[in-house]
């Protein structure tokens, strides 16, 4: 027995309906998880050999930080930092300035619950003088915004981080450079 109009027609109106406000639903859900990359190589610095390549990965607020430092003192330990400045052209890599600080604090442990934006875990080199990074790093983003790290550089230095020597941890030369 067929329906009678008004019913199949109301029926098929409510159906669009549906239709169309889980089509804005997942639009607006998959906007919500977008997938930002950035890839940069590090180049030798103040007359060293050291070098690598790093790797960052964003999605839904997470940085992922992954990678490898070649070049560095077997079994050694290395200050390793966001600076403010997307420039390593000086031999020394004075032009990728200070630490990135847009928060304004002191310079601390990368876990601590004061540290610049900019400080990272420190790198450990194997007795190869080789470093592996993989690190999930909060309070910055490779997305618009004051804690932006897109366009800035990212430096090795020297020496280890003291973590408590005001403005950058007292790490020493810089060591390997590139830009995010």
């Amino acid at each position: 027995m067929p329906l009678p109009r008004p019913f199949a027609t109301r029926t098929l109106v409510s159906g669009i309906a549906l239709f169309g406000a889980l089509a804005v639903m997942t639009a607006c859900n998959t906007t919500n998880h977008r997938y930002l990359m950035a890839t940069l190589t590090l180049d030798s610095k103040s007359a060293s050999h050291v070098t690598g390549s790093m790797h960052f990965s964003e999605r839904n607020g997470a940085l992922k930080l992954s990678g490898t430092v070649r070049g560095l003192e077997p079994n050694s330990e290395h200050g390793f930092h966001i600076h403010e400045k997307g420039d390593c052209s000086a031999a020394d890599a004075s032009s990728a300035g200070g630490h990135f600080n847009p928060g304004g604090s002191a310079h601390g442990r990368f876990d601590a619950a004061v540290h610049h934006a900019g400080d990272l875990p420190s790198l450990k080199a194997d007795g190869s003088g080789v470093a592996k990074v993989d690190a999930v790093i909060s309070g910055v983003t490779l997305d618009e915004g004051a804690n932006s790290i897109k366009g800035r550089s990212l430096v090795v230095h020297g020496k280890a981080d003291d973590f408590t020597t005001q403005p950058s941890g007292n790490s020493g030369p810089r060591v390997a450079c590139g830009v995010i």
